[in-house]
């Protein structure tokens, strides 16, 4: 069964930066066969694709609120999912979730396509 477990989140002020991590553990392929994303679900609001990482790494996507501020990466070798966050806003807050499907889905961004997901890692961020 896998296992995800993020870390990283905390409280921090508008412009600053968050470094999450998503370990896996688990698996019954390569790290590097599964792809990976990162979700938010914000008080009220429905549950938000925020970046993701395809298989081995080499294609990711962002959400267009993200763009440019977020970046996904991985490190297959430790079997760890990053997302480094800059330029924070408050409209940032929210709790940050870590998920896994084997093989390329065909909308990263969307929910449905993972099957693994973690507990999740609560950001704040203030004005």
């Amino acid at each position: 069964q896998v296992q995800l477990v993020e870390s990283g989140g905390g409280s921090v002020q508008a412009g600053g930066s968050l470094r999450l991590s998503c370990a896996a553990s688990g698996y019954t392929y390569t790290f590097s066969a599964y792809s990976m994303g990162w979700f938010r679900l914000a008080p009220g609001k429905e549950r938000e694709g925020v970046a993701a990482s395809y298989t081995g790494g080499a294609n990711t996507y962002y959400a267009d609120s993200v763009q440019g501020r977020f970046t996904v990466s991985r490190d297959n070798a430790k079997n760890t999912l990053y997302l480094q966050m800059n330029s924070m806003k408050p409209e940032d807050t929210a709790m940050y979730y870590c998920a896994a499907r084997l093989g390329d889905g065909y909308r990263p961004l969307l929910p449905y396509e993972y099957n693994y997901w973690g507990q999740g890692t609560q950001v704040t961020v203030s004005s």
